[in-house]
């Protein structure tokens, strides 16, 4: 039987989240390997269409652009259906997503892996933005950026396989195959199991019964006829400049990402598939870093703790800035580790205070993650104009905004009570 919370915290009901929130954990895995996987996309047609930086971004500036036009209607069928459902119906345009990638690997064809890049795109965008409030939900406010963090545990797990499932079958090296036509053939497979496993992964959460937070006065949905309502979600500070933070968050993190394979390979390493395994240790400290988080966020106020992250992450890309070789590989490497507490700790205090409007908020905040498609080509253009390490400017640029907003621009100025 479905859960009802109707205690403003949810407190006593917390035991019954425990089953719904390894649920919802299992998707946080789901959105990570898509993201990922569609991050090592970027070399790969480099490689197909002889593509400068800037151009082959476009497969993640698709990717993300969907975030900017789906997150906000999302927010909407997310009052009008549920929590579930939303994520059930995200879930199956992945499947669609995931299936526009054979034909477009068959004629290779640059527009149809954009298209197909946008669809899937578009169905993670509802997954993220449902996905993410209720986790932030299934429980007290007070305690919703450690689970949050650990949800983003799974994240991270599913974005270190997938660079090493691309290394291993769609970085295939080119000079190993005849035609430019047999590079693309190698995405068709990966996408296919992919399709196939969300199809059934989305039938089965059909059938799962979560719980419907829809009574709780603190964290409702809003109802048509709710006064709360007709305010306008830009007249809370906290949550535009959390909005904010989460449009440079996703885009250095995808950003450094989607340019590693090419760096690495300035920096000395041989091949894009011994590249893509490095880049598994970058999520891997994403993962080791959120696992950590859960902790050091009991300890230390997620203001001050995403500030610290953000001055450090600074650091390391300064490191790698001016160095060379190895050096310069593990200081990117390691903003893995420093980027790992920055999505679900901007994300929660972006929320704080919002009660019935948080999926409005959530889905302002997930409509910012549209960074992910304008920094990241931002950053392939200027690392076409003035080289990869000069480039590193604009992530610094990035990572210091993360630091102020974790610092100053987090603290509320307005509650739905004030």
């Amino acid at each position: 039987m479905a859960t009802k919370s109707t205690a403003p915290t949810g407190a006593a009901n917390s035991p019954s989240y425990t089953g719904p929130f390894i649920t919802v954990t299992m998707l946080f895995f789901i959105f990570g390997f898509i993201t990922n996987l569609n991050m090592a996309l970027v070399p790969h047609l480099r490689s197909i269409f002889d593509l400068p930086y800037g151009l082959a971004m476009l497969a993640e500036s698709a990717f993300f652009l969907a975030y900017f036009v789906f997150a906000s209607p999302t927010s909407k069928l997310i009052e009008s259906i549920g929590y579930k459902k939303t994520m059930v119906f995200s879930l199956f345009l992945q499947v669609v997503g995931a299936l526009m990638f054979i034909p477009a690997a068959s004629y290779t064809n640059f527009p149809l892996f954009l298209t197909a890049s946008f669809v899937i795109g578009a169905g993670v965008t509802a997954l993220q933005t449902s996905a993410n409030p209720y986790v932030s939900i299934l429980g007290p406010e007070k305690s919703a950026p450690v689970r949050l963090n650990l949800a983003q545990a799974a994240n991270s797990i599913g974005g270190t396989i997938a660079p090493l499932i691309a290394g291993a079958f769609i970085l295939t090296d080119p000079e190993k195959l005849i035609s430019k036509a047999g590079i693309a053939d190698t995405v068709r497979v990966p996408y296919m199991l992919i399709a196939g496993g969300l199809l059934l992964l989305g039938l089965a959460v059909a059938f799962m019964r979560l719980p419907h937070i829809t009574a709780t006065q603190s964290f409702r949905p809003g109802s048509e006829n709710d006064p709360i309502l007709s305010r306008s979600i830009w007249s809370y500070k906290h949550t535009v400049l959390g909005a904010l933070g989460i449009f440079f968050y996703v885009g250095v993190e995808v950003g450094l990402a989607s340019i590693m394979v090419n760096y690495f390979k300035q920096q000395g390493i041989p091949s894009a598939a011994a590249a893509s395994s490095l880049i598994a240790f970058y999520w891997g400290g994403a993962l080791v870093g959120r696992l950590l988080g859960a902790w050091l966020v009991s300890l230390i106020p997620s203001g001050r703790l995403l500030g610290i992250f953000g001055f450090a992450a600074t650091a390391m890309v300064v490191v790698s800035m001016v160095s060379s070789g190895h050096v310069a590989i593990w200081a990117l490497i390691l903003c893995g580790f420093f980027n790992s507490i920055m999505f679900p700790n901007i994300f929660t205090l972006g929320i704080v205070g919002l009660g019935p409007m948080t999926s409005k908020g959530s889905g302002l905040i997930m409509t910012a993650v549209v960074g992910g498609a304008v920094v990241p080509f931002l950053f392939g253009a200027l690392a076409d104009k003035v080289g990869i390490q000069h480039a590193f400017v604009l992530p610094m640029i990035c990572y210091l905004y993360i630091a102020y907003y974790g610092l100053i621009g987090s603290k509320p100025t307005r509650t739905v009570t004030a």
